[in-house]
């Protein structure tokens, strides 16, 4: 109901906009916990709050505190690396000035021992009358800082290219990357000094360092004052991380309490969301006193429906009871199927073709049994049954524990559908005991070999020399037919090619010639019978009833009206050719599908060989090759091989592959020829369908 409505002109919609902003501060609070290292407890040893209003009002208040401890962390934490980082400044640059002033001493030393007598390199001027005008002196400025150490090399070059060589640039390396106040990452930087002459140079300099991210600090040539600044930079990041750790510890507290009732408050907002939204598809009677709903239930619970109605009348101490109500209605119900944690991975995979139509037959109740039969044929091996029934016994034990965790894609695939998987490997270990193949090798489980060799040349044949000497192997194929030739497909191709030839040793029972004959008739009669019996019938209809049916005359705006309505509900003219081309196609149709679909149905021989085929190499060029060296280290080596060809190709590949043929022969080759698919799930309200993210 209220389809006509906006979501905005609903009545529950200021409720839905509270609700949502709720969750939008239960995930912040959830973010927050992630990035400490917190994970919300399942209980709390605490009252909830049960008033939506007044978890509105603790959310909000937890919001700003926490936004504002956040803000404080960031603005200290930068100052504390800004700090840092003027540190490296005062200690780098520090000593290079000293360097730098101790060259100059000695230089300035060896000049003046050098003033006692002249040579031909004393200069022609003294250095008193050099730099005795100080108008003519040359003043230098310097701008000190850290660049990032990979942009270091282009700050260089673009320094010198913008001042054309007018600058002298020193770099010392900082040996820990420093955490930058800006970006709040680690970097590697170094340490630079740029002098400089003039303030045009100076500039461009300061627009190069803001291009590059090169953070500038103050510098003093005293070295006294150097000494200084360091020890009252070294006190102020000592302080600073005594106040980033207390916040830290405070931060930690509140999320700590947060976590301990995130839960609860999580459900409570994601509760009276889902039943805002749910009362916002009711739409409200004329006297704005009570809400009236339309919707689908189950007839089976029509009961529990009117007892929680009177339940929810009683416990709000409402004066008017709820009415409840059956319609009738045109409308097509959804279709609802009762499963439970056994079947409804089996209804999953006839869901995942298309939703049955509300009363249409579920494919679902076939698929219990058919789905794991059809695989377990291209699967049969008892051996490789075993294993995968082993892993899947792991998650129905450990069922309650892990439909609790959070799994991979992957993992969650597998454990959803650990029951359809258990059926398959029971049904493995079926058909591979008819096949009598355990890991490709054949046992005598059930009774010794019913043929034996006539002599000692035939001891390893199959079938030549070989007679029968017990009775029959009492189940399934006896060991000594283990690698002798399969000619099944042989017969079933030349029952079409040659129906009339004789079988001879491909003849699997007798009077096969004549069964396969009548079956051969029995389907080229049926094309004919399916295109010519229809378009005469329909014509015999028409001809009987052409001309016997009347209509009452019309009035006169009933008369208008069907004229003009003559084109679309008027009757149409029989034509015989239509009909039967129509049937023409339909008879094509099915035949090119009755063919394609009994040649899929071969894919489970091939799968099945394939299977079969893929084991035995792994065992005979594996496992008896490096049984042969008589080596340990190879046969070590060899089994390691075998058993993860074995994981890896048979029981994950081959399971997948076999899972998909299975799943094609279903949809493609069994559900068309009857189901439609075309309906639509029955969603009840209900808390329990809730998802842990908000949509």
């Amino acid at each position: 109901m209220n389809a006509e409505k906006s979501p905005f002109q609903r009545t529950y919609a200021i409720q839905i906009k509270r609700c949502g902003e709720m969750a939008r501060k239960l995930r912040f609070f959830r973010d927050q916990m992630s990035k400490a290292g917190l994970a919300p407890t399942a209980r709390s040893a605490t009252q909830a709050i049960t008033s939506l209003d007044d978890l509105e009002v603790k959310l909000g208040d937890l919001e700003a505190e926490l936004v504002e401890i956040n803000a404080n962390g960031e603005k200290l934490q930068r100052s504390y690396n800004e700090l840092a980082e003027y540190k490296l400044v005062l200690q780098k640059a520090g000593e290079f000035f000293n360097s730098a002033l101790s060259s100059a001493e000695a230089h300035h030393r060896e000049y003046a021992s050098n003033q006692g007598g002249e040579s031909l390199e004393t200069p022609l001027l003294s250095e008193q009358e050099t730099f005795a005008d100080a108008s003519k002196q040359v003043k230098l400025g310097f701008i000190t800082g850290l660049v990032p150490r990979d942009k270091s090399m282009a700050f260089e070059r673009i320094l010198f290219r913008a001042t054309r060589g007018n600058v002298f640039l020193k770099q010392a390396t900082v040996d820990e990357p420093v955490i930058d106040p800006v970006s709040g990452e680690k970097v590697e930087k170094n340490v630079f000094v740029v002098f400089f002459s003039g303030e045009r140079a100076k500039n461009k300099i300061l627009k190069i360092c803001e291009a590059f991210g090169a953070n500038r600090y103050a510098f003093t040539e005293d070295l006294s004052k150097q000494s200084q600044m360091i020890t009252e930079v070294s006190g102020r990041l000592s302080e600073l991380q005594t106040t980033i750790d207390a916040g830290l510890v405070h931060r930690g507290n509140l999320l700590q309490a947060i976590g301990e009732q995130f839960e609860q408050w999580n459900l409570l907002v994601r509760k009276e969301k889902a039943i805002y939204h749910t009362l916002n598809m009711l739409s409200i009677d004329v006297t704005k006193k009570c809400l009236v709903a339309e919707g689908w239930s189950p007839v089976f619970a029509t009961k529990e429906i009117q007892d929680a109605l009177h339940r929810a009348t009683h416990d709000s101490n409402s004066q008017v009871d709820s009415i409840f109500q059956v319609l009738r209605t045109r409308e097509m119900p959804p279709t609802y199927f009762r499963t439970n944690k056994f079947t409804s991975a089996f209804q999953e995979i006839v869901d995942a073709y298309g939703v049955a139509k509300y009363q249409e037959a579920n494919p679902g109740v076939f698929t219990i049994v058919t789905f794991p039969f059809l695989f377990a044929v291209m699967f049969g091996d008892w051996g490789h049954g075993i294993c995968l029934l082993l892993a899947t016994l792991y998650f129905i034990i450990r069922e309650k524990k892990l439909s609790s965790q959070k799994l991979g894609d992957i993992m969650e695939m597998t454990f959803g559908g650990r029951y359809v998987i258990m059926l398959m490997a029971l049904f493995s270990i079926y058909t591979g005991l008819i096949y009598n193949e355990f890991f490709s090798v054949p046992f005598e489980l059930f009774a010794p070999s019913a043929y034996v060799c006539r002599d000692p040349a035939c001891r390893d044949a199959t079938t030549v020399g070989l007679i029968k000497a017990r009775d029959t192997y009492p189940f399934g194929v006896d060991p000594a037919w283990h690698g002798s030739k399969a000619d099944l497909y042989h017969v079933m191709i030349y029952m079409f090619l040659s129906p009339t030839d004789e079988l001879g040793e491909n003849e699997l029972f007798p009077g096969q010639k004549t069964v396969q004959i009548v079956l051969l008739l029995l389907a080229l009669v049926s094309v004919p019978w399916m295109l010519l019996p229809k378009p005469f019938l329909l014509k015999m209809q028409h001809d009987r009833h052409h001309g016997e049916s009347y209509t009452p005359i019309p009035e006169a705006e009933e008369s208008l009206q069907s004229e003009a309505n003559h084109d679309s509900h008027g009757h149409e003219e029989f034509e015989f050719s239509e009909v039967f081309v129509h049937q023409l196609i339909h008879t094509i149709e099915f035949v090119l599908g009755a063919v394609s679909n009994t040649a899929s149905y071969l894919r489970l021989w091939a799968l099945s060989l394939a299977h079969s085929e893929l084991s035995s190499v792994f065992y005979e060029k594996v496992l008896l090759l490096a049984w042969g060296y008589n080596n340990i280290i190879i046969l070590i080596v060899g089994i390691i091989i075998f058993i993860c060809a074995t994981v890896g190709v048979l029981l994950v590949m081959e399971t997948l592959s076999a899972f998909l043929h299975a799943l094609r022969l279903h949809w493609v080759e069994f559900q068309n020829k009857f189901y439609e698919g075309d309906g639509y799930k029955f969603f009840p309200f209900s808390f329990a369908l809730l998802d842990y993210e908000e949509e």
